[in-house]
């Protein structure tokens, strides 16, 4: 059923909690191994889209069917959210949050580069120039970064560009996934869990039992990883035309950076404000160049 005003306010939902991960991962790091952080959130992502197959009926299907696409479900949970999460962690663990999270916002750049081997598609001046705006924007908030307190290290920020990578790579892939998207992610996230359960006692091993890590896991694998992709789903598919929504995505990285600031401490540098408008504005000047063309 169509629901222009409830599409918008499920959107705005998903947002706001996609705008808190990069506070969340900083914290979350804080108390905890990486390793430990994927397992928990790996295990609270699985938990949480229990009820909510349940509720669509959806449940004993996705138990099933888990057979039907074991390779490529395997495939994309090793990449998502296995390697991915590894990377991504790793970055914001080497990283300042300013910096990480507008960087990894580039991953529809790097999506684009990957579409012209993988799917074929063309590569356009104006994708060239929003590339070149985009990564422009990387190299002024890498500069702009210092501003933090924190070391910006080229490992780090090669990591981050790397999760840009894995993460287009995931998309790219998923083209060939026929499942419904959230029978998917539940599938996926069930396949990696005796992986994340595998690295976490290989490389780590000690729990850190304290609340704080537990519920700040549990953090990110509802507001990161599960519950939220639910709601943008659902806002997509009560939206009379995707254009209502998807440009609210863009708010994220704007109310992450005033979370950083409030919440970490860390003092926002102006390049990286610079860099930070110049990504987005070569995101949405990139997309609105695709619709164009497709009309």
């Amino acid at each position: 059923m169509i629901n222009d005003r409830k599409a918008i306010l499920l959107a705005l939902v998903a947002v706001l909690c996609w705008s808190t991960v990069a506070t969340a991962f900083k914290l979350a790091l804080a108390q905890q191994t990486l390793y430990q952080l994927l397992w928990i959130a790996n295990i609270t992502t699985v938990l949480v889209l229990v009820p909510v197959l349940a509720f669509q009926g959806q449940l004993t299907f996705s138990l099933v069917t888990l057979k039907n696409e074991a390779r490529l479900t395997l495939l994309l949970a090793i990449i998502n959210p296995v390697i991915y999460y590894l990377i991504l962690f790793k970055a914001y663990d080497l990283l300042p949050a300013q910096v990480a999270q507008p960087i990894n916002y580039t991953w529809a750049i790097t999506l684009t580069l990957l579409s012209v081997p993988f799917l074929g598609h063309k590569f356009t001046r104006k994708d060239a120039l929003a590339m070149v705006i985009a990564y422009a924007g990387v190299v002024l908030i890498s500069l702009g970064g210092r501003a933090s307190g924190q070391e910006v290290t080229l490992i780090g920020i090669g990591l981050a560009l790397f999760s840009t990578l894995l993460w287009a790579a995931y998309w790219i892939i998923n083209t060939k996934d026929k499942r419904k998207p959230v029978v998917a992610i539940f599938q996926n996230f069930l396949f990696a869990l005796p992986l994340t359960t595998a690295v976490f006692f290989i490389f780590d091993g000690h729990f850190s039992s304290g609340w704080q890590s537990l519920v700040s896991g549990i953090y990110v694998g509802l507001f990161e990883m599960g519950i939220t992709f639910v709601f943008w789903l659902s806002a997509l598919r009560l939206a009379s035309r995707a254009s209502i929504i998807s440009n609210l995505i863009f708010i994220s990285p704007f109310v992450s950076l005033i979370l950083i600031n409030r919440i970490l401490g860390e003092t926002i540098g102006s390049l990286t404000v610079v860099g930070l408008i110049a990504i987005v504005a070569a995101l949405i000047y990139q997309n609105m160049s695709q619709k164009s063309e497709a009309s």
